[in-house]
């Protein structure tokens, strides 16, 4: 067994094991992979006697993380051959690009699982749970919802919709910035070049960026993709635009010339059309000084406390870690230590720190172990609970 990372000019040998695995991707959409993302993301491989068994891609992401940013990785297409599974080929590759990812300081890296069971024994765990609902295209929202300013734009006609183009992305970073970073914590940073990923991604899935206007202003917009069905992904609308929404779905099936009544799956969507909370996202710790790093604090808080972390695959995050944190200031300092106050495996602390566990649920894990102390003071830091992840590759 021999595991490599690819040159990039190797990355199109993948191809072949990505459309023997993933048989419902299509071609427009590797198209798309293969000569965008493939161009600026790292691959690893396992071969056997020259031959390609198993795969495993890294696609850079810089994340928003607090009021820092971080440069990270998403792991995508986890594949190997048939006729070679079971022989530890993940195992490794998760290995190797976990240790190459701690080599380059980054502070955790996410995937979206085939299934959780997977991941579990690598540490990873969900960060992100997506609410999933559908919308008629007779306009009726799941979970219903009140008139609001799009219902009277919509009625006046002054509402209009187009795809976005490439020389638009622009125009959909300012929106997002302006109108909605501010509702997470952690989210891929997005900027032009991301728009324009994104609407080359949606058109690769013939669909794309829809921008909704009132009377010309950007008042909305979402990605959607046209396969079997039409779905629909993250629709970010003004407050009181939200009714626009289903005016802009019902309008746009129309000009697709499918069935008025056809009802949209919306990934992302609105609370008040959510049926079902879905786990998305699983994350993984990987440099536990820079993870620690991107932490806060309230502004007046004082913070300082010390403990071990257990990494089985990492070992060079089994240590003992200080955090610090004055009056005056919001960020974390770290520092290696001696004295400990706790012990905690890496899983448990990612799922504390981002707000998946409370302390109350950390105290009773087994494997953890933590004075009253600790335990007041780790309740000082700001917990990454809203994030907010819908990548796809």
């Amino acid at each position: 067994m021999n595991v490599r990372k690819l040159e990039t000019g190797e990355h199109g040998i993948t191809r072949p094991l990505w459309e023997e695995v993933f048989s419902e991707d299509t071609r427009e959409f590797l198209d798309y992979y293969y000569y965008i993302k493939a161009k600026e993301n790292e691959i690893f491989v396992v071969e056997e006697d020259g031959e390609l068994c198993s795969m495993l891609h890294l696609n850079p992401y810089t994340l928003a993380v607090g009021s820092r940013q971080a440069e990270s990785a998403y792991i995508v297409a986890v594949a190997t051959k048939e006729a070679c599974r079971s022989r530890g080929f993940m195992r490794a590759l998760l290995h190797t690009s976990l240790q190459h990812m701690y080599d380059r300081k980054v502070p955790f890296t996410f995937l979206m699982p085939a299934a959780e069971a997977i991941y579990r024994p690598y540490d990873f765990r969900f960060i992100y749970r997506q609410d999933v609902g559908t919308l008629s295209g007779a306009g009726e929202a799941a979970g219903g919802g009140k008139a609001t300013a799009g219902a009277q734009a919509a009625e006046e006609g002054r509402l209009t919709g187009s795809d976005a183009a490439l020389w638009q992305a622009g125009e959909a970073a300012d929106f997002f910035g302006q109108n909605f970073s501010g509702r997470w914590q952690v989210y891929a940073l997005r900027d032009a070049a991301y728009y324009q990923t994104m609407i080359m991604e949606q058109q690769s899935e013939r669909g794309g960026v829809r921008f909704v206007r009132d009377r010309g202003q950007l008042i909305g917009m979402y990605a959607y993709a046209v396969e079997d069905g039409m779905e629909i992904r993250e629709p970010l609308f003004l407050p009181g635009y939200e009714d626009a929404f289903s005016f802009s779905v019902r309008e746009l099936l129309k000009s697709r010339g499918r069935d008025g009544a056809e009802q949209v799956r919306v990934s992302a969507c609105p609370a008040d059309m959510a049926q079902e909370e879905k786990p998305v996202i699983m994350a993984r710790i990987v440099c536990l000084r820079e993870f620690l790093g991107l932490l806060e604090t309230g502004e007046e808080t004082e913070l300082c406390c010390s403990f071990a972390v257990l990494d089985p695959i990492l070992k060079q995050n089994s240590r003992v870690w200080r955090i610090e944190s004055r009056a005056g200031e919001t960020g974390v300092r770290v520092r290696e230590a001696e004295d400990s106050e706790g012990v905690f495996p890496v899983a448990e602390l990612t799922e504390y720190l981002f707000g998946q566990m409370d302390m109350e649920a950390l105290k009773k894990c087994e494997s953890v172990i933590l004075t009253e102390h600790l335990a007041l003071e780790l309740e000082k830091i700001r917990k990454l609970t809203d994030v907010f992840l819908n990548e796809i590759v």
